[in-house]
Formats: structure tokens, C-alpha cells, sequence
């Protein structure tokens, strides 16, 4: 389901913006491409230091929307730049292989938002 184009713009620094949905409202948070690590079941391991607001909407409502692009990857239609909407179910590891990798990769990280890709979309 991810691209060859997605994977070419986890190469490049960008932002990466989180969509989820409480009770009453919308919360988004952000961080980096570069701290994007997609699994070989193209599950999207983001590491989690804050992100509290998140992992409460996450437990009422597991859905979330995930933007990211760069502007380094030339999208459609020689546009200069692209970027993806990425939509899944998300919860957060304290435990477990996969924490454990990520803690390596990221010391500052207490938790780890995991998102199971359901739908991908480029947008530029």
C-alpha cells in the first residue's frame, strides 16, 4: 500500500502531523519524517516521549490521520514537492520487540504510537 514515493519522502526531513479525534474535538501533534519507521508489514512505528492528548483520544477513538511530505520529492505533474495522507488505527507500546528497537533508536521515547496503514493517498 505505501509507495515508492512515500518511502522517497521518509528520505527527507519534513513534518509529520497527527490527526486525532476526542470526545468533543479534533488534536493534532506533530514530529519528523526522520523519525518514521515503517515495518515489514507496513505498520508506521512513530516514537512518543509527550503526546498525552493523543493517547487519550487514541483510547476513546483509535482512528487517526497522519500528513507528511517534502518538498525535495517532486509530486505530480512536476509539482515541486509532495505529500501523503496516511489513514489507520493507532495504540501506544510500552513493551515488547518493537518498543525495545525503537527505545534503541530513540532514548528519549517512554512509548511508541503504532499506526496500521488502512488507507494512503498522495495529495501532490
Amino acid at each position: 500500500m505505501l509507495t515508492e514515493k512515500f518511502y522517497d519522502v521518509l528520505n527527507h526531513e519534513g513534518v509529520v502531523s497527527i490527526v486525532s479525534l476526542g470526545v468533543d474535538e479534533a488534536h493534532v501533534t506533530c514530529t519528523w519524517n526522520s523519525y518514521l519507521v515503517v515495518t515489514d508489514d507496513e505498520r508506521i512505528l512513530i516514537p512518543a516521549a509527550g503526546m498525552h492528548s493523543t493517547e487519550n483520544d487514541v483510547n476513546h477513538n483509535n482512528k487517526v490521520k497522519v500528513t507528511l511530505g517534502a518538498r525535495e520529492v517532486m509530486g505530480r505533474n512536476n509539482y515541486q514537492g509532495t505529500g501523503f495522507e496516511i489513514g489507520g488505527t493507532a495504540k501506544f507500546l510500552t513493551a515488547g520487540s518493537e518498543f525495545d528497537m525503537m527505545k534503541g533508536k530513540y532514548s528519549f521515547l517512554n512509548r511508541v504510537l503504532e499506526i496500521t496503514v488502512s488507507s494512503a493517498k498522495q495529495l501532490l
